[in-house]
C-alpha cells in the first residue's frame, strides 16, 4: 500500500493539471498522442452527531484524481481513482476507467467501468464533492449503498437523437450485473451467465436553459450469496433545473425484486432538493434544503435495509472560485433506531 501511495504522489508531481472545462474530457485537439492530463478533488470534514452510527470529529475525505488522455482522433481514455482513509490504512479504488470512441454526436461507444446511468445525480456528480452543492449525496445513490448498483462494468452506447428543440439524448448499456456483494459492481466478472442491461432517455429542451428530464430502466439477475437467484428491475425518473438561482432537483427510483414463484417486492426512494444562489454582494452564498425518503418492501428477499427519512439544510460558500465551505445539518429518522441529528462542516476543492 505504501508503494502504491508513493507512486500516486509521484504521478501527480510529474503531470500537469487539466483545465476546469468538462468539455476537455473528450477533446481531440491534442498535437500528439497520448496527452495525459489530470484534475484533482478532495475534501476535509468535521462531523458531530447524537446518533449511534458513524465516526465523529475531523476526517479526511476522498482524494480523487481524474485522468484524461486522447489516444487518437475521436478516441479517448478517462479514469477516476480515489484514495479513502480508513481507521488503520487507505483504500485505493478505480471508480471509473473506460475508453470511448466518438463517431459523431449521435453515436459514441465506450467500454469499461462507469457510474450507472440511473437517474441524474449518479452521473452528474462524481466522487469530487466540490462538484455538488451539498456536503452529502442522497441515500438512494450513496456510494456503498445496496439500494442501486452505483457502478456498471460493460459497454455503453450514447448520443443525441435528432429532435430539434426537444434535445433528446439516449444511452444503452450491456454489462456485468452486481457481484454477490450487492454494493459492488461485477469488476471481476458476472456471478451468473445473465448480463445486466440499462437504457436511458433524456430531454434537454434548448429553449429552457438548465432544464433536464429523463427516465432509466435497468434489468439484472441477482445471485445472492447462499440464496436463490432473484430478478431485479430498477426504474428511475428525474426532473432538474440547474441554473443555481434556483437549483431544483426531483428524482425517484423503484427497485422490484421477483423470486422464482413470481412474487415481487417493490422498494422506493426519492428526494427533492432546492437551492438558490443569493444575488448581488451575497452571490458567494448558496442556501439549500433536501428531503429524502426510502421505503423498503417488507420481507424483501434481497434487501436488509431500514426505511429512512432524511431532512437536511445547509449553506454553501464559494469563498474562492475553486474551493467551497459547506455547513449542513441533517435529521435522520431510521426505522428501528429513531431520530438522530448530525452537523457536518466541509471544505471541498478542485485543483
Amino acid at each position: 500500500m505504501g508503494l502504491l501511495c508513493a507512486a500516486l504522489v509521484l504521478i501527480v508531481g510529474l503531470l500537469r493539471p487539466a483545465p476546469a472545462s468538462a468539455a476537455l474530457l473528450y477533446s481531440d485537439s491534442a498535437a500528439s498522442y497520448p496527452s495525459l492530463q489530470l484534475r484533482g478533488f478532495t475534501d476535509f470534514n468535521y462531523r458531530t452527531s447524537d446518533g449511534a452510527n458513524g465516526s465523529e470529529g475531523f476526517n479526511l475525505g476522498q482524494f480523487v484524481l481524474h485522468a484524461v488522455s486522447p489516444l487518437a482522433r475521436k478516441v479517448n481514455y478517462f479514469g477516476e481513482i480515489t484514495v479513502l482513509p480508513r481507521s488503520n490504512s487507505y483504500t485505493i479504488e478505480v471508480e471509473r476507467s473506460f475508453i470511448r470512441y466518438d463517431y459523431n454526436d449521435a453515436f459514441k461507444l465506450s467500454l469499461g467501468r462507469y457510474h450507472t446511468q440511473l437517474g441524474y445525480w449518479n452521473t452528474a456528480y462524481h466522487h469530487g464533492l466540490w462538484l455538488q452543492t451539498t456536503a452529502s449525496r442522497p441515500e438512494q445513490v450513496r456510494f456503498g449503498t445496496e439500494f442501486v448498483p452505483v457502478h456498471f462494468v460493460g459497454v455503453l452506447a450514447e448520443g443525441n437523437i435528432p429532435s430539434g428543440a426537444t434535445g433528446l439524448g439516449y444511452s444503452v448499456g450491456l454489462g456485468n450485473g452486481r457481484s454477490e456483494i450487492l454494493s459492488r459492481a461485477g469488476d471481476a466478472g458476472d456471478p451468473n451467465p445473465n448480463r445486466a442491461w440499462i437504457a436511458q432517455l433524456v430531454a434537454r429542451p434548448g429553449h429552457s436553459y438548465g432544464f433536464e428530464v429523463g427516465a432509466s430502466v435497468y434489468r439484472d439477475l441477482l445471485s445472492t450469496a447462499g440464496g436463490p437467484s432473484i430478478h431485479e428491475w430498477i426504474a428511475s425518473g428525474f426532473a432538474v433545473l440547474t441554473r443555481e438561482s434556483p437549483e431544483v432537483m426531483l428524482e425517484g427510483i423503484t427497485v422490484r425484486h421477483e423470486d422464482a414463484s413470481g412474487l415481487h417486492y417493490d422498494s422506493r426512494a426519492f428526494y427533492g432538493q432546492l437551492a438558490y444562489r443569493l444575488p448581488g454582494a451575497a452571490a458567494k452564498f448558496m442556501p439549500y434544503v433536501r428531503y429524502e425518503r426510502m421505503e423498503i418492501a417488507e420481507t424483501d428477499p434481497v434487501f436488509a435495509l431500514p426505511d429512512l427519512e432524511v431532512v437536511l439544510g445547509g449553506v454553501r460558500l464559494d469563498f474562492v472560485e475553486l474551493a467551497a465551505l459547506k455547513l449542513e445539518y441533517r435529521n435522520d429518522l431510521t426505522s428501528g433506531s429513531g431520530r438522530s441529528n448530525t452537523l457536518i462542516a466541509q471544505a471541498s476543492l478542485t485543483f
